[in-house]
């Protein structure tokens, strides 16, 4: 055979170091910004370029068709399904679904890597993945809901198992969305509870699971206070998002003495200077669905929520809040990120330069899947724990994550993000080493 011919992709030497590439942090897609946090803990670690390449892509992405018609009978709409493994070299795939109008392929292979490296931080044997729909689930009936989640569970079922991939809910899915999920898989391997995590407690879900990414939260901002000289008892918290997170988060903070001053949801916030009263909202939002419209608040939009002079800001609602545009507006000693990538790489450096302590994501809501490992234990053992026994095992975890990002900031003179990245890409890269990946 002659004349010359070039690879697709560059000749990778097993042995040459990795350099992060130069990045302009503005305007990034949220994978290119997982990405850039990666690429900064890669080098740090001084991985090879054969090993970082391997760990900072997906193994696997699948996209499906997902028609539906209407109860109706006479309108026809056509969705679009997502599933992402980012990376399995220490477990099984591991992420939520997310049923949202502005679910793409970018986001969500973002939130799959993100997976990998939280499975990690908190030292769980899971990988890394994510699912998504492009659907808006509060315009669709409990009906099409049911059907549309059936067909799409049908259609990544070769790829999902409770040994090969595990979903759980996320942003517009429930228990009930994965109790349908694993009756659709169970139709053909059988009963099989592990499949999901996030289930109903009559299913084989684990109590504590729908409280516990709002108590690590909680648990980690009392953490971050002592860290950053805040008095957690009668702190001045903001939280945009009242959703399960935000609300258990709420809960779990008041109990411990802080005053929760502004929360929020997508039909708008409130605000009360003097403290809300968290078991009496909680009740006004079972009655009403929202937040809007509690006696004694004022009412408040997410942008100025976000501005609201507090002590601790907790964003946990959707990705990508804090910007460059508002940034520089931020009034708070700690930030904690109980949402997904709240915070872009920009606004990060703003609020790093500026002495802002940020706890990111893949440690502050690591409860979720941390609960989620303790279910699919549950459902493997056919023991289901007490949950003072999930309760307990919950805040050792989250607290011993914690203190491995400190010791690892100190050591390194690195703040909190970059330090829970090394640490989780070090984990992620041995087992990847160990398996043979890469070199």
């Amino acid at each position: 055979m002659t004349g010359n011919t070039q690879p697709s992709q560059p000749i990778l030497r097993p042995r040459e170091a990795f350099k992060a590439p130069e990045t302009d942090i503005a305007g990034l897609t949220p994978f290119a910004a997982a990405s850039y946090f990666f690429d900064q803990a890669a080098e740090r670690l001084e991985l090879s370029e054969a090993v970082a390449s391997v760990l900072r892509t997906p193994y696997r992405e699948i996209r499906v068709q997902l028609p539906l018609l209407r109860d109706d009978n006479n309108t026809f709409l056509n969705f679009t399904g997502y599933r992402v493994h980012h990376n399995g070299a220490r477990g099984p795939y591991k992420g939520g679904i997310r049923y949202h109008p502005e679910a793409n392929e970018d986001e969500v292979r973002a939130l799959a890597a993100l997976m990998s490296w939280k499975t990690a931080l908190v030292d769980i044997p899971f990988g890394g993945a994510k699912g998504g729909i492009n659907c808006d689930p509060f315009q669709l009936t409990s009906g099409e809901l049911r059907r549309l989640t059936r067909d799409f569970t049908r259609k990544i079922r070769p790829i999902i198992g409770p040994y090969r991939d595990i979903p759980a809910p996320d942003v517009g899915t429930n228990a009930q969305i994965m109790a349908w999920m694993m009756d659709e898989y169970g139709r053909s391997a059988g009963h099989s509870p592990g499949v999901v995590t996030g289930k109903p407690v009559d299913l084989g879900g684990s109590l504590g699971r729908n409280e516990a990414t709002g108590r690590g939260v909680s648990v980690i901002t009392k953490l971050a206070c002592e860290d950053a000289g805040v008095r957690l008892k009668g702190a001045r918290i903001v939280i945009q998002g009242f959703g399960n997170v935000g609300s258990f988060a709420a809960k779990f903070l008041h109990d411990m003495g802080a005053k929760i001053i502004a929360v929020s949801d997508v039909r708008g916030g409130i605000l009360d200077s003097t403290g809300l009263d968290i078991a009496a909202l909680q009740e006004h939002v079972a009655d009403t669905g929202s937040v809007v419209e509690f006696i004694g608040s004022q009412e408040i939009n997410n942008e100025d929520l976000l501005i609201t002079s507090c002590d601790i800001l907790i964003p946990a609602a959707l990705g990508e809040v804090i910007r460059a545009h508002n940034v520089e507006a931020i009034d708070a000693k700690v930030v904690v990120e109980a949402a997904n990538h709240p915070i872009t790489p920009k606004a990060d450096a703003i609020l790093s330069e500026r002495g802002v302590l940020v706890v990111p994501d893949i440690l502050a809501n690591a409860g979720g899947v941390t609960c989620s490992y303790f279910e699919w234990t549950q459902n493997i053992q056919q023991f289901r724990w007490s949950l003072e026994r999930v309760r307990e095992e919950l805040d050792r975890t989250m607290i011993k994550a914690y203190e491995d990002v400190r010791v690892m900031a100190a050591k390194e003179s690195v703040n909190q993000r970059l330090a829970a990245f090394m640490i989780a890409v070090e984990r992620v890269s041995r087992a990847s080493r160990l398996r043979s990946y890469g070199e």
